[in-house]
Formats: C-alpha cells, sequence, structure tokens
C-alpha cells in the first residue's frame, strides 16, 4: 500500500543538503577485475575474471521516499559511473515511480547507455541531476516490476553476455502499484504485482543480470530488498558467498559512500580496506595490498576545496595522471567533494594521502579508503614425486605475489580457498584437501601456504597428476599442477636438500647443500632450476651437476640475489623484502624425473650507506673528537688560569731598595696586565695603562714574566726584581703598603731567555 510520508522544509533542506554534497564529488569505484595470468584456466571453483561491467542504475523517485533520500540516491548512482576504471564498461541510469493511468510512465530515462572512458564518466554526473522526486499527479507509487524489467532490457540488448551484468535498485524496498490502472481492479492490485515482480526476477535471473539493492529511507523494507537480491542471477565472479548478491541499507546520506563501496567490493571481487578520518590539514596513511594489481584510493573530502597530495610507499609524490615508476595514474573527480587516483600496478606497502584545505573550509573530516583487485599466484610441489603405490605424498600450493615477493600481512590471506584433486593411471579421482590451519601436514597457520597428504592408490600404475586451484574474492583465481609417475621401486639417484632459507643484500648469495647418491654404474646428470622466480630477483649455480657411478657426495648451490634495480620497490635496510621461489632437481638421465621440489625463501634489504656502515665508528669517532676538543678547552683554560696575573702584587723599589709602593694587577688583557710608571722623577707610582710600557703575567714555572714595549721578557722570582728605569725596580712581594719594620731582600733579574 501506498505510504506518504511528509517532513517540514528544515529537515528536507537539511538531508537535501547532505545529498547534494555527495552528488557534488563523485567517489571512484572499482568495477575492474584482473584476468587471469597467462598459463592459468578456469575451473568450477572460479569463473574468468571479467575486465569490464555493463551496470544499469535503477533511482527510486517514489514520494514513499523523502527529498534527502532522492538527492542521497542519485549521489550513490555518479558514485557508480564516475569511478569505474574500466573503460570498456557501460552504464545506464533510469529514475522510476508508478504509473497510475496510461498518461503517465514508470520510468525516467536519465542517462543512456554510456561508455565509461574519461569522458563518459565526466559525463554522467549531469544527466545522473536531472532525476527528481515524482509530482502528486506524475504517478507517485513503487512499480519494482517495470523497474527490473527496464534495467534487464537495457543490460541485455545488443551487449556481450560474458560481459557481466550488474542491476543497482536504489530504493526503500516497498512495493506499491496500489493506484496503478495498468495492474486491475485495485482490490487485486497488491497481488499482482507480486506476481509480477516474481516473473521480473526470473527474467533478470534468465537473462544472467544480478540485481543488488540499496536501501533508503528510515524504514527500509529489508525483507522486500532481500528477496529481490535473491531472485537475480547468483552467480558472481567467484564462487564465494561474498560475490552473490546481497542486499544493504543505510542509515543516511552520509552513509552512502561507505555502504556503496562494501556493495561494489562484493558485487566484483573486489577487496576494500578503510583508512582513517581527519580534518584537514592531515596525512592520512593507507596500505595497498602486495596482491593488488589495480587500486583506487578513494578520498572522501565532503569539501570540493580541500587539494589531495598523493604519496607512494617509497616517499615519492605520483602524478594524477599518466606514468611514474612502473604505475598509471587517472584522477576522477578532482573537483568535487569526493575523488579518488587510479593506480594500476600500484607500488605495494603504505601511501600517505595529504590533504590540505584554506581557512573556513576545515570543518569536515576527511576520510579515506582503498579499492583494489588482485590476481593470485601459486606454486606447487607433491613430496616425493614419484611415490610407490600404497605410499602418502604431501601436496603443497604456495601462494605468490605477481612480482614474487613473499607476503607479510595475515589479511592478505583472508578469504583464500583451494579446490584440488589428484588423478593418475589406473584409479579414479582421489578426494585431496590442501588446509592452511597449521594443522597435521601444513607447516604454519595463515602463511600461504596450503598442504594436505594422500595416499596413492595401489592400483596406480602410471602416471599420477595433481591439480590445485587458489581463489578469493577481489583475487583472479590461479591453477597450478603438478605431474609425477608411480615409482616401480627405489629411484637409483637420490637426493637430499632441506628447505633454502636465507637473507642478504643485493649481489649477495645464499648457500644450500645438496646431498646425491648415484647407486648404478653409469653417470647421471642432474637439471638443476628456480620456478616461479621472477626474473633478475634471483638466480641458481650450477645449473646441471653430473653424478659420476656409484658416487656418494654433497654440492654446494649457491642462491644469487640480483641486484637491487631489478626489485620494483625500494629495499630496506629493517625490513626485509622476502623473494620465494621453487627449486628444482631433475635427473635427465632418468626420463626427467624429478628428484626434489624445494622452496625457497629469501630474505632482501638494501646495503648500508656509508654512514649506516661506519655509524658506530663515526659515533665513537665524534665522542673521542669531543672529548679531546674539552680536554684542549680545559687545559686552556688551566693555561689561561696560570698565567692569568690577577692578583700578582707589584713592588715598586727604589734604587736603595725602599718599597716605593705596591700595586695589586688585575685580569689584563689576553693574560698580560699593562702599566706606566706615573711622575717617576717626582713621586713614582705603579698606574694601569691599557698601552702601558710594561706588561706583567704570570709564569706557570711560579713567579711572573715581565714584558717591556719592543723589549725583552724578564722572568720575575718571588724574591727578584727587574730593573724598569735607571733607579727604579720591579719585584714581586707580600701587600706592604701598611707600616712595615723591615725591608724585603731582593736580587736583580737579568733577562731570561726562555721568555724573549
Amino acid at each position: 500500500m501506498r505510504t506518504d510520508r511528509r517532513r517540514g522544509p528544515t529537515g528536507n533542506r537539511r538531508a537535501g543538503r547532505a545529498g547534494a554534497a555527495l552528488l557534488a564529488g563523485a567517489a571512484v569505484l572499482m568495477s575492474l577485475t584482473a584476468p587471469a595470468p597467462p598459463g592459468t584456466e578456469p575451473v568450477a571453483a572460479a569463473a574468468p575474471a571479467p575486465t569490464s561491467v555493463n551496470y544499469a542504475v535503477a533511482v527510486d523517485q517514489s514520494t514513499s521516499l523523502e527529498a534527502g533520500d532522492i538527492e542521497a540516491e542519485k549521489a550513490a548512482a555518479t558514485r557508480i559511473a564516475v569511478g569505474n576504471v574500466s573503460a570498456s564498461s557501460h552504464i545506464t541510469v533510469f529514475g522510476f515511480a508508478a504509473a497510475d493511468n496510461d498518461t503517465q510512465r514508470v520510468v525516467d530515462p536519465a542517462c543512456p547507455r554510456t561508455r565509461l572512458d574519461a569522458a563518459g564518466r565526466e559525463s554522467v554526473g549531469a544527466c545522473v541531476d536531472k532525476l527528481r522526486q515524482r509530482k502528486e499527479n506524475e504517478g507517485t507509487g513503487t512499480d519494482f516490476p517495470n523497474a527490473i524489467l527496464q534495467g534487464v532490457h537495457e543490460l541485455a540488448s545488443g551487449t556481450d553476455p560474458s560481459v557481466p551484468r550488474v542491476l543497482f535498485l536504489l530504493t526503500d524496498g516497498i512495493l506499491d502499484v496500489s493506484t496503478s490502472e495498468s495492474y486491475g481492479d485495485e482490490s487485486h492490485r497488491e497481488k499482482e504485482g507480486k506476481r509480477r515482480l516474481e516473473l521480473a526476477l526470473k527474467s533478470a535471473a534468465a537473462k544472467n543480470v544480478q540485481i543488488w539493492p540499496l536501501g533508503f529511507g528510515p524504514r527500509p523494507d529489508q525483507a522486500q530488498l532481500d528477496r529481490m537480491a535473491a531472485g537475480g542471477y547468483q552467480k558472481g565472479c567467484v564462487d564465494l558467498p561474498s560475490a552473490r548478491p546481497t542486499a544493504h541499507k543505510v542509515s543516511g546520506a552520509k552513509d552512502v559512500g561507505s555502504a556503496l563501496e562494501r556493495i561494489f567490493a562484493a558485487a566484483h571481487c573486489q577487496r576494500r580496506d578503510p583508512g582513517p578520518s581527519k580534518r584537514p590539514p592531515a596525512v592520512l596513511p593507507i596500505t595497498i595490498s602486495p596482491l593488488a594489481t589495480v587500486g583506487s584510493i578513494v578520498v572522501d573530502k565532503g569539501d570540493p576545496e580541500v587539494t589531495v597530495t598523493y604519496i607512494d610507499p617509497r616517499g615519492e609524490k605520483v602524478p594524477t595522471t599518466g606514468k611514474f615508476n612502473g604505475s598509471a595514474f587517472e584522477l576522477a573527480g578532482g573537483g568535487s567533494t569526493v575523488e579518488a587516483l587510479k593506480i594500476i600496478d600500484p607500488v605495494p606497502g603504505v601511501w600517505k594521502v595529504d590533504v590540505k584545505a584554506p581557512e573556513g573550509h576545515r570543518s569536515l573530516p576527511v576520510a579515506v579508503s582503498v579499492l583494489w583487485q588482485g590476481e593470485l599466484r601459486g606454486s606447487i610441489t607433491m613430496d616425493p614425486s614419484a611415490p610407490k603405490a600404497g605410499e602418502r605424498t604431501t601436496v603443497t600450493m604456495r601462494l605468490l605475489t605477481r612480482n614474487g615477493y613473499e607476503i607479510k600481512d595475515p589479511a592478505d590471506y583472508a578469504g583464500l580457498k583451494v579446490a584440488s584433486t589428484f588423478t593418475g593411471d589406473g584409479f579414479a579421482p582421489v578426494p585431496l584437501r590442501l588446509t592452511d590451519d597449521g594443522k597435521g601436514a601444513d607447516s604454519a597457520r595463515s602463511d600461504g601456504s596450503f598442504s594436505g597428504t594422500v595416499t596413492v592408490p595401489k592400483s596406480a600404475n602410471g602416471a599420477l597428476n595433481v591439480r590445485a586451484t587458489l581463489t578469493a574474492s577481489g583475487l583472479s583465481a590461479d591453477t597450478r599442477g603438478e605431474g609425477g609417475h608411480v615409482s616401480a621401486g627405489p629411484s637409483p639417484v637420490t637426493t637430499g636438500l632441506g628447505a633454502v632459507r636465507g637473507s642478504g643484500q643485493p649481489g649477495d648469495t645464499v648457500t644450500a647443500h645438496l646431498k646425491v647418491s648415484n647407486t648404478t654404474d653409469a653417470p647421471h646428470t642432474l637439471r638443476l632450476a628456480l620456478a616461479d622466480a621472477p626474473d633478475g630477483l634471483l638466480s641458481l649455480s650450477p645449473a646441471e651437476i653430473v653424478v659420476k657411478p656409484g658416487a656418494s657426495a654433497t654440492h654446494e648451490l649457491k642462491v644469487r640475489i640480483g641486484q637491487a634495480s631489478a626489485f620494483d620497490r625500494p629495499l630496506h635496510r629493517d625490513d626485509p623484502t622476502g623473494v620465494g621461489a621453487t627449486l628444482t632437481v631433475q635427473d635427465t638421465t632418468d626420463g626427467d624425473r624429478v628428484l626434489e621440489r624445494t622452496p625457497v625463501s629469501v630474505q632482501v634489504t638494501r646495503a648500508c650507506t656509508f654512514l649506516e656502515c661506519y655509524r658506530w665508528v663515526l659515533v665513537g669517532a665524534g665522542a673521542l673528537l669531543v672529548i679531546g676538543v674539552l680536554l684542549a678547552l680545559a687545559w686552556l683554560r688551566q693555561r689561561r688560569a696560570r698565567r692569568d696575573p690577577q692578583g700578582l702584587m707589584l713592588h715598586l723599589i727604589a734604587e736603595d731598595g725602599t718599597v716605593l709602593g705596591v700595586h695589586k694587577a688585575g685580569h689584563g688583557q689576553k693574560q698580560w696586565y699593562a702599566f706606566d710608571i706615573a711622575e717617576a722623577h717626582s713621586n713614582p707610582r705603579i698606574e694601569r695603562r691599557t698601552h702601558g710600557l710594561y706588561a706583567v703575567q704570570r709564569s706557570p714555572e711560579g713567579g711572573a714574566v715581565l714584558r717591556r714595549r719592543g723589549g725583552a721578557r724578564t722572568r720575575l722570582t718571588a724574591t727578584g726584581r727587574a730593573d724598569l728605569t735607571d733607579q727604579l725596580s720591579l719585584a714581586l712581594g707580600p701587600d706592604t703598603t701598611g707600616p712595615s719594620t723591615q725591608t724585603p731582600e731582593y736580587s736583580t733579574a737579568g733577562p731570561d731567555d726562555d721568555y724573549l
């Protein structure tokens, strides 16, 4: 039945502004899943990942929604369009309500089928803005059957059936055809509406159209939304629960962004990692997984005046368009409230989003998230690869990244699933379960290595084959196979090699030891190689070993780390980059029998710089230098103190030995206290003069030194004296300015060559 909700003008304006703010800036949402890597093949567990998607977006315009919810729906439609990263995807947007009579229409076209290249993404926002809430005389109910049929028609007409078809239904989930004459008599319209809805959903399922409802309004009909999600096409990009159509609801315009990102991630097998939210200015970190092959950093700015700078894990500012350091960039929504940077082949690690805003535009928080998609790569081993009938063999499927680096974050393993089979000559397929739970044959939990054991049937009489497929939401699947052969008896050549692990810097080698025993009377040639290692990162020597007849020996193997330039990410001193591979040993003399398949794990750090390598030496030298300087300064201070004339008692002596006066010296200048003899012929006395004829300073050996301007220096001892004029001399002694009954005896000092 019809629901007529009304609000006051103030509430509508507030909700409308919230929706309009979202509409003004569109965030990037990803619909691209990377194509399967070369050499893999699709299996039942995971369909081939699409490179494009066809969308239809149906926007509910009925009066059962409020004005603010209409604006939020329009913002969601724009987000879907503007953020698409596949230029071969298409989108159609239309509004819908109900038609009360034959003069009205259910559907309001907004955006015809538009290719989502750069120009198409920018044009969608304008046509979406044409949508509005219906007026009372325009048909105000909610006709789901015709809206779904319109979406199916737009998606299935003239499109490639191999391209996924997705209908986003933005509504409150309330079916209302109570005033629609085309549904028959009024008393039967509700029942007829439900019947036609079931038929429309069956049509969607038959035409491979997924339906992803997003519920708006204060009380969305969750049960109705769930029924519509379950009624369309159910097979997603992978056979995982997370990829099946699911209904979501939002509590208001502010929740549209995160809710729509979650829907997109689920609908197209993407990963969504939310980041922090802060008011500008701020630097927001967001991590991109090493599994990612394409991603979008979504920045919900809230205010179009906010500016954003993107910095990669190397610390370099990246462009918003074009190529840089092996990645390709494209910005969408730069002038709106939400923008996103699409990155192809992103550098894995922690990115930094630097947001700034002018004064008056810093009140709203800025949120960051990343949507990404990637590919899985694995390596598979069977140990032993040539088991006997009735013997157990261990199978391991190990996760690798697109560039061969090992994964450190356990979150990247979330949702991984392995489907495996064991087949061979002489027996029916045998169930094989590979797990990463740290139990049984699996050595460690959640490390990306899935292991299990299987017993070779006693009827096995020839070739063996194990196949396993890694799959996860957001990641294209990878299928690997390993062949073997039932052993008729002991191998003529046996080998022993444990797991190869080590660490080093570019150019270093990791050493392993291979034990080999040849029980035959003929030489055997063994071929050694590294599988699953990206070019240039690791190399192995020797590549071949010849084992002499009857010989048992241990051979040294060297795994050399490539140069730093071979790595597509910066190496760190304290955070090693893990590189993985598989070392294989085959006996070419015995039909290329596989003797060893051993995992290789090397932790690589960059070489230290001069400062890093000799830091402690430099610190020690610096400390010694500081100590030396301090000691030198102390010595200089002591030396200065020993020569400081302060306190010297200068006695002016007459020719007959009478003390005419005593003068106490001060600090002087540069440890010399300068003075002159005033009134030398009438009332002689010592007076301080800056540029006096005489100067004294202490002697480190004791006493003092007298310096005459332009003349020699004379040593003064405690009992000696030095001539100043023909009738006056200078001596050191105690203060005798008071009454005295004795006159000190002074001897005359001559020039001292040590002070010249």
